[in-house]
Protein backbone atom coordinates (compact mmCIF):
# COMPACT_ATOMS: atom_id res chain seq x y z
CA UNK A 1 0.00 0.00 0.00
CA UNK A 2 0.97 3.14 -1.40
CA UNK A 3 2.71 5.50 2.01
CA UNK A 4 0.45 8.26 3.01
CA UNK A 5 1.35 11.94 2.02
CA UNK A 6 1.43 14.80 4.29
CA UNK A 7 -0.43 18.11 2.98
CA UNK A 8 1.14 21.14 1.25
CA UNK A 9 2.25 23.21 3.67
CA UNK A 10 4.11 26.42 3.41
CA UNK A 11 4.73 28.38 6.53
CA UNK A 12 6.72 31.67 7.60
CA UNK A 13 5.96 33.76 11.27
CA UNK A 14 4.08 36.83 10.30
CA UNK A 15 3.05 38.46 13.62
CA UNK A 16 4.10 38.56 17.21
CA UNK A 17 1.44 40.19 19.12
CA UNK A 18 1.32 41.79 22.76
CA UNK A 19 -1.17 43.81 24.84
CA UNK A 20 -1.48 47.45 24.95
CA UNK A 21 0.95 48.55 21.88
CA UNK A 22 1.12 45.46 19.86
CA UNK A 23 3.77 44.64 17.87
CA UNK A 24 3.60 41.75 14.74
CA UNK A 25 6.06 40.20 12.58
CA UNK A 26 5.11 38.66 9.33
CA UNK A 27 8.03 36.15 7.85
CA UNK A 28 7.73 35.40 4.27
CA UNK A 29 5.65 32.30 2.79
CA UNK A 30 8.48 30.00 1.71
CA UNK A 31 7.51 28.12 -2.29
CA UNK A 32 4.75 25.72 -2.21
CA UNK A 33 4.57 21.82 -1.67
CA UNK A 34 1.93 19.65 -2.90
CA UNK A 35 0.07 16.90 -0.92
CA UNK A 36 -2.73 15.04 0.69
CA UNK A 37 -3.54 13.19 3.35
CA UNK A 38 -7.26 11.47 3.48
CA UNK A 39 -8.93 13.16 1.69
CA UNK A 40 -7.92 17.08 3.48
CA UNK A 41 -4.81 19.05 2.27
CA UNK A 42 -3.04 21.47 4.27
CA UNK A 43 -2.51 24.71 1.27
CA UNK A 44 0.23 25.95 0.54
CA UNK A 45 1.56 29.66 2.02
CA UNK A 46 0.24 28.37 5.78
CA UNK A 47 3.41 30.69 6.69
CA UNK A 48 3.68 32.64 10.06
CA UNK A 49 2.45 36.29 9.22
CA UNK A 50 2.67 38.45 12.34
CA UNK A 51 3.41 38.66 16.20
CA UNK A 52 1.47 41.49 18.56
CA UNK A 53 2.55 42.97 21.37
CA UNK A 54 0.40 45.12 24.25
CA UNK A 55 1.78 48.44 25.24
CA UNK A 56 0.55 51.20 28.06
CA UNK A 57 -0.44 53.35 24.59
CA UNK A 58 -0.06 53.26 21.18
CA UNK A 59 2.41 56.52 21.63
CA UNK A 60 4.49 54.80 24.06
CA UNK A 61 5.66 52.17 21.48
CA UNK A 62 5.91 53.72 18.23
CA UNK A 63 9.27 56.03 18.96
CA UNK A 64 11.26 52.44 19.44
CA UNK A 65 8.88 50.67 16.24
CA UNK A 66 8.94 53.78 13.96
CA UNK A 67 11.71 55.63 14.51
CA UNK A 68 14.34 53.54 15.24
CA UNK A 69 13.94 50.22 13.78
CA UNK A 70 12.35 53.05 10.67
CA UNK A 71 8.89 50.67 9.96
CA UNK A 72 6.32 52.63 8.59
CA UNK A 73 2.74 52.68 9.85
CA UNK A 74 0.34 50.51 7.15
CA UNK A 75 -2.52 53.24 6.16
CA UNK A 76 -5.46 52.51 8.36
CA UNK A 77 -4.62 51.09 11.88
CA UNK A 78 -6.93 53.19 13.27
CA UNK A 79 -8.03 53.10 17.08
CA UNK A 80 -8.14 49.13 17.45
CA UNK A 81 -4.65 49.04 16.58
CA UNK A 82 -1.58 49.87 14.34
CA UNK A 83 0.17 47.99 12.09
CA UNK A 84 4.25 48.63 11.39
CA UNK A 85 4.69 47.40 8.28
CA UNK A 86 8.40 45.44 7.29
CA UNK A 87 7.48 44.11 3.70
CA UNK A 88 4.40 43.22 1.90
CA UNK A 89 3.74 40.01 4.19
CA UNK A 90 5.23 40.73 7.13
CA UNK A 91 3.52 42.98 9.79
CA UNK A 92 4.08 44.35 13.47
CA UNK A 93 0.81 44.92 14.93
CA UNK A 94 0.09 47.56 18.00
CA UNK A 95 -2.96 46.87 20.29
CA UNK A 96 -3.32 50.41 22.24
CA UNK A 97 -5.17 47.92 25.18
CA UNK A 98 -2.67 47.19 27.84
CA UNK A 99 -3.96 46.76 31.40
CA UNK A 100 -0.84 46.49 33.59
CA UNK A 101 2.10 43.77 34.25
CA UNK A 102 -0.40 41.25 35.08
CA UNK A 103 -1.69 40.71 31.79
CA UNK A 104 0.65 39.00 29.37
CA UNK A 105 2.18 40.83 26.74
CA UNK A 106 1.90 38.60 24.25
CA UNK A 107 -1.53 38.77 22.12
CA UNK A 108 -0.83 36.38 18.91
CA UNK A 109 1.54 35.42 16.35
CA UNK A 110 -0.16 34.73 12.63
CA UNK A 111 0.35 32.56 9.86
CA UNK A 112 -0.17 33.15 6.40
CA UNK A 113 -1.92 30.96 3.95
CA UNK A 114 -3.52 30.63 0.20
CA UNK A 115 -6.29 28.29 1.39
CA UNK A 116 -7.76 29.82 4.93
CA UNK A 117 -11.02 26.89 4.24
CA UNK A 118 -8.58 24.03 3.31
CA UNK A 119 -5.92 24.79 6.06
CA UNK A 120 -8.66 25.17 8.97
CA UNK A 121 -10.53 22.05 7.05
CA UNK A 122 -7.17 20.45 7.60
CA UNK A 123 -7.10 21.26 11.04
CA UNK A 124 -10.60 19.97 12.18
CA UNK A 125 -9.44 16.58 10.27
CA UNK A 126 -6.63 16.23 12.70
CA UNK A 127 -8.51 16.92 15.90
CA UNK A 128 -7.36 20.72 16.19
CA UNK A 129 -10.52 22.98 17.63
CA UNK A 130 -10.85 25.05 14.81
CA UNK A 131 -14.25 27.16 14.15
CA UNK A 132 -17.36 26.35 12.65
CA UNK A 133 -16.76 28.78 9.96
CA UNK A 134 -14.86 31.57 8.53
CA UNK A 135 -15.17 35.54 7.77
CA UNK A 136 -13.89 38.25 6.49
CA UNK A 137 -12.74 40.61 9.14
CA UNK A 138 -12.23 44.45 8.76
CA UNK A 139 -9.41 44.50 7.29
CA UNK A 140 -11.01 42.72 4.20
CA UNK A 141 -8.75 39.14 5.06
CA UNK A 142 -10.01 36.14 6.20
CA UNK A 143 -8.48 34.69 9.60
CA UNK A 144 -9.12 32.28 12.43
CA UNK A 145 -7.74 31.45 15.82
CA UNK A 146 -6.71 28.11 17.62
CA UNK A 147 -5.43 28.19 20.64
CA UNK A 148 -1.53 26.05 21.37
CA UNK A 149 -0.99 23.77 23.80
CA UNK A 150 -0.31 26.69 26.61
CA UNK A 151 -3.03 28.64 25.38
CA UNK A 152 -1.21 31.22 23.42
CA UNK A 153 -3.83 32.33 20.46
CA UNK A 154 -2.37 30.85 17.37
CA UNK A 155 -4.05 33.20 13.94
CA UNK A 156 -4.12 31.74 10.22
CA UNK A 157 -4.72 34.42 7.90
CA UNK A 158 -5.19 34.64 4.13
CA UNK A 159 -4.39 37.93 2.36
CA UNK A 160 -7.37 38.77 -0.35
CA UNK A 161 -7.82 40.76 -3.23
CA UNK A 162 -8.71 44.10 -2.43
CA UNK A 163 -8.20 43.96 1.69
CA UNK A 164 -5.95 46.59 3.63
CA UNK A 165 -3.26 44.67 3.52
CA UNK A 166 -3.40 43.44 -0.55
CA UNK A 167 -3.97 47.45 -1.71
CA UNK A 168 -1.03 48.57 -0.02
CA UNK A 169 1.55 45.70 -1.87
CA UNK A 170 4.46 47.60 -2.65
CA UNK A 171 4.13 50.79 -0.10
CA UNK A 172 5.36 52.16 2.61
CA UNK A 173 8.25 49.86 2.74
CA UNK A 174 11.45 52.80 2.65
CA UNK A 175 14.72 52.51 2.62
CA UNK A 176 15.18 53.44 6.60
CA UNK A 177 13.75 50.47 7.47
CA UNK A 178 16.88 48.63 9.96
CA UNK A 179 15.56 45.41 8.53
CA UNK A 180 13.01 43.94 5.55
CA UNK A 181 12.32 40.56 6.89
CA UNK A 182 10.95 39.17 10.23
CA UNK A 183 13.42 35.75 10.30
CA UNK A 184 12.08 34.29 13.84
CA UNK A 185 9.40 34.56 16.49
CA UNK A 186 9.61 33.10 19.66
CA UNK A 187 7.20 31.82 22.99
CA UNK A 188 7.38 30.18 25.75
CA UNK A 189 6.77 26.69 25.66
CA UNK A 190 5.80 24.35 28.99
CA UNK A 191 5.42 21.17 27.09
CA UNK A 192 7.51 20.45 24.34
CA UNK A 193 5.92 16.64 23.41
CA UNK A 194 2.65 19.05 23.13
CA UNK A 195 3.97 21.49 20.82
CA UNK A 196 5.95 19.02 18.92
CA UNK A 197 2.47 17.63 18.38
CA UNK A 198 1.28 20.61 17.20
CA UNK A 199 3.80 22.49 14.91
CA UNK A 200 6.06 19.45 14.12
CA UNK A 201 3.51 16.71 13.45
CA UNK A 202 0.48 18.75 12.21
CA UNK A 203 1.78 21.98 10.95
CA UNK A 204 5.04 20.18 9.37
CA UNK A 205 7.82 22.40 10.92
CA UNK A 206 11.47 20.50 11.77
CA UNK A 207 13.41 21.22 14.00
CA UNK A 208 17.19 22.40 12.88
CA UNK A 209 18.76 23.53 16.19
CA UNK A 210 18.48 23.51 19.48
CA UNK A 211 21.05 25.13 22.58
CA UNK A 212 20.94 26.23 25.91
CA UNK A 213 22.93 28.06 28.13
CA UNK A 214 25.35 25.24 29.13
CA UNK A 215 26.13 22.41 26.50
CA UNK A 216 24.23 19.58 28.48
CA UNK A 217 21.06 21.53 28.72
CA UNK A 218 17.95 22.36 26.08
CA UNK A 219 16.58 25.58 26.77
CA UNK A 220 15.26 26.88 23.38
CA UNK A 221 14.22 24.56 20.07
CA UNK A 222 14.38 25.83 16.23
CA UNK A 223 11.19 24.64 14.48
CA UNK A 224 12.02 25.72 10.85
CA UNK A 225 8.87 26.57 8.77
CA UNK A 226 7.94 23.48 6.16
CA UNK A 227 9.11 25.10 2.72
CA UNK A 228 11.23 27.65 3.84
CA UNK A 229 13.97 28.98 5.88
CA UNK A 230 12.03 31.01 9.06
CA UNK A 231 11.26 29.72 12.29
CA UNK A 232 9.67 29.23 15.52
CA UNK A 233 11.63 29.17 18.36
CA UNK A 234 10.52 27.37 21.72
CA UNK A 235 11.64 29.48 24.94
CA UNK A 236 11.70 26.01 27.45
CA UNK A 237 12.34 25.96 30.98
CA UNK A 238 10.30 28.97 31.71
CA UNK A 239 9.42 28.86 35.39
CA UNK A 240 6.49 31.01 36.81
CA UNK A 241 7.66 34.36 34.54
CA UNK A 242 7.21 37.37 35.52
CA UNK A 243 6.27 40.44 33.22
CA UNK A 244 9.65 41.09 32.40
CA UNK A 245 10.66 37.49 32.09
CA UNK A 246 7.96 37.07 29.50
CA UNK A 247 8.91 40.57 27.78
CA UNK A 248 12.38 38.63 26.79
CA UNK A 249 11.26 34.90 26.04
CA UNK A 250 8.14 36.30 23.55
CA UNK A 251 9.74 38.01 21.14
CA UNK A 252 10.31 38.94 17.41
CA UNK A 253 14.00 38.90 15.37
CA UNK A 254 14.39 40.84 12.55
CA UNK A 255 17.06 40.14 10.08
CA UNK A 256 19.76 42.43 9.26
CA UNK A 257 23.03 42.01 7.17
CA UNK A 258 25.09 43.59 9.61
CA UNK A 259 24.20 43.54 13.36
CA UNK A 260 27.14 45.71 13.62
CA UNK A 261 25.64 48.28 11.17
CA UNK A 262 21.89 47.94 12.77
CA UNK A 263 23.58 48.68 16.03
CA UNK A 264 25.04 52.02 14.97
CA UNK A 265 21.49 52.75 12.94
CA UNK A 266 19.76 52.78 16.16
CA UNK A 267 22.17 54.55 18.05
CA UNK A 268 22.07 57.43 15.38
CA UNK A 269 18.32 57.63 16.19
CA UNK A 270 19.02 58.03 19.64
CA UNK A 271 18.49 54.88 21.59
CA UNK A 272 21.32 53.16 23.23
CA UNK A 273 20.66 49.72 24.28
CA UNK A 274 21.60 48.55 27.46
CA UNK A 275 23.78 45.85 25.70
CA UNK A 276 25.82 46.07 22.86
CA UNK A 277 26.03 43.55 19.80
CA UNK A 278 27.31 40.26 20.77
CA UNK A 279 27.80 36.81 19.71
CA UNK A 280 24.62 34.13 20.94
CA UNK A 281 24.73 30.79 21.75
CA UNK A 282 23.89 29.50 18.25
CA UNK A 283 26.75 31.58 16.52
CA UNK A 284 24.96 34.19 15.34
CA UNK A 285 25.59 37.83 15.91
CA UNK A 286 22.39 39.45 17.88
CA UNK A 287 21.17 42.79 19.54
CA UNK A 288 18.32 42.79 21.91
CA UNK A 289 16.33 45.96 21.71
CA UNK A 290 12.95 46.39 23.97
CA UNK A 291 10.19 48.67 23.50
CA UNK A 292 8.45 50.82 26.32
CA UNK A 293 6.53 47.78 27.60
CA UNK A 294 9.97 45.63 27.84
CA UNK A 295 9.10 43.34 24.85
CA UNK A 296 12.19 41.88 23.28
CA UNK A 297 13.24 43.07 19.34
CA UNK A 298 16.82 41.45 18.54
CA UNK A 299 18.83 42.39 15.84
CA UNK A 300 20.21 39.46 14.22
CA UNK A 301 22.08 38.06 11.13
CA UNK A 302 20.61 34.84 9.58
CA UNK A 303 23.74 32.76 9.57
CA UNK A 304 26.38 31.95 12.18
CA UNK A 305 29.54 33.24 12.37
CA UNK A 306 31.46 30.70 14.69
CA UNK A 307 30.10 27.06 15.20
CA UNK A 308 27.00 27.09 17.57
CA UNK A 309 26.87 25.46 20.95
CA UNK A 310 25.19 22.05 21.63
CA UNK A 311 23.94 20.50 18.23
CA UNK A 312 24.32 20.88 14.85
CA UNK A 313 22.59 22.70 12.32
CA UNK A 314 20.64 20.66 10.05
CA UNK A 315 19.93 21.93 6.58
Amino acid sequence: MAPRRRPARQFSPLVLAAAAAAATCTLLPAPTAQAQLLNTTRPAGAAATAATTQATTGPTSRPTTNGVHGITTQPGGGLMLTFFKVNDHQYIEVFPDWKGPEQLVLSHIAFETDNIQQLRDYLDSKGVKVPAALHTGLDGNVSFMIKDPDGHDIEFVQYMPGSLHSRNFGKAMPATRVSERIIHVGTTVSDRAAFDALYRDILGFREFWHGGMTDDETNWVDMRVPDGTDWFEYMLNVKNPTAKTLGVMNHMALGVPSVKDGYKTVLDRGLTPAQGPKIGRDGKWQLNLYDANLTRAELMEPKPVQKPCCSPVRD
